[in-house]
């Protein structure tokens, strides 16, 4: 059942702007039996092809195998987001999800007013001390966090392996910590099976609006590759988009990020950096489902098949055996922990 309510200032705040609401899987008049999950969608919402669909996807087969009763929020701008999150907290959701870091403070504030009430936040930032040191999460909140930097590591390395360039480009979202981990594992990719490549980066904004841009994109990427760059991977939300649209212009490649983007740009997309979005969001509503949900940080790299890169039949012919073969070894090499990638730029340099 699909259905749209329409959240009146007078609901939460008189400033409040309008907020979609589509419930999915069993309907509120089935049996009070099962589980209520609320997930509130991040920057550029569902059809982002991206980030948001990776949730989207992970609250439609919970709805579907464990019949989980599922309301997505697209907030608008600025206090939409805590509103979002606080309405469903209000209703005393089994589990309320933020999509994304942007949700950090409000849902570390909401964890402490309910404590009955579990959440879950993608890319939750950590907070810290003074000193920097990380500091515990409430007992009914989840940070599902991921490796980006071994995922971008391969797709750096097989940048560089078929670019036939010694430069390759990066186009980054919002200029965040969250975003250059992107870019240092994409780095480190590069440099370890090309010592002498250059990294041409740029990156659209210092505001969320930066994932949302393609304007943007396409302009930072034609200037990538109108320096010589044939391969450029993106971590920049719908400002990608214009990073597709730039290497159907050029004929050149791009590389997709969170899911698999080829879609986007057929014969122009050599690879997808995917992140399981849809697994971590899926896990997290099983865990309550089954009684078992902790609060604390849950990590998705390689090793728990979290991060990765897309290897199927649209873009076989673009990687070759060899290429391959050398990508599964620095998997294989990265999981044993004999290859440690940066998440910061410092270390990615």
């Amino acid at each position: 059942m699909r259905r749209t309510l329409l959240l009146i200032g007078a609901l939460l705040l008189a400033h409040v702007a309008l907020l979609t609401v589509r419930p999915s899987g069993a309907t509120v008049a089935d049996t009070t039996e099962g589980l209520d999950v609320g997930i509130v969608f991040d920057v550029g919402g569902r059809g982002d092809k991206s980030f948001n669909d990776g949730a989207y996807l992970g609250g439609e087969r919970a709805a579907r195998d464990l019949g989980a009763r599922v309301t997505y929020i697209e907030p608008g701008e600025g206090s939409d987001r805590e509103a979002g999150l606080r309405l469903l907290a209000a209703e005393g959701m089994d589990l309320v999800i933020g999509v994304g870091f942007i949700f950090t403070d409000d849902i570390l504030t909401l964890a402490k007013e309910y404590p009955n009430v579990r959440f879950a936040d993608v890319d939750l930032a950590l907070p810290t001390d003074a000193s920097g040191t990380p500091l515990p999460l409430p007992a009914n909140l989840k940070a599902l966090k991921f490796r980006e930097e071994e995922g971008s590591f391969l797709v750096g390395a097989l940048a560089a392996l078929v670019g036939e360039s010694k430069k390759v480009g990066f186009v980054g979202g919002m200029d965040i910590a969250l975003i250059h981990k992107f870019e240092a594992g994409y780095r480190a990719g590069v440099r370890h099976v090309c010592p002498d490549c250059e990294v041409i980066a740029n990156y659209a904004g210092v505001t969320p609006e930066a994932f949302r841009n393609p304007g943007r994109g396409k302009e930072m990427a034609l200037a990538m590759y109108n320096q010589g760059v044939n391969v450029i991977f993106h971590a920049s939300g719908s400002t990608g988009l214009g990073v597709f649209e730039a290497a159907r212009t050029s004929r050149k490649l791009a590389i997709g990020v969170d899911a698999d983007q080829y879609a986007e740009a057929p014969g122009f997309i050599l690879t997808s950096m995917v992140k399981g979005i849809d697994e971590s969001v899926y896990q997290a509503v099983k865990s309550v489902k089954e009684g078992t949900f902790t609060g604390g940080v849950q990590q998705f790299g390689l090793a728990e098949k979290g991060v990765g890169y897309v290897y199927d039949d649209n873009n076989r012919a673009l990687i070759s055996d060899a290429v391959r073969a050398r990508l599964d070894s620095l998997t294989a090499d990265i999981v044993a922990g004999r290859i440690v990638v940066p998440s910061t730029r410092e270390g990615g340099r």
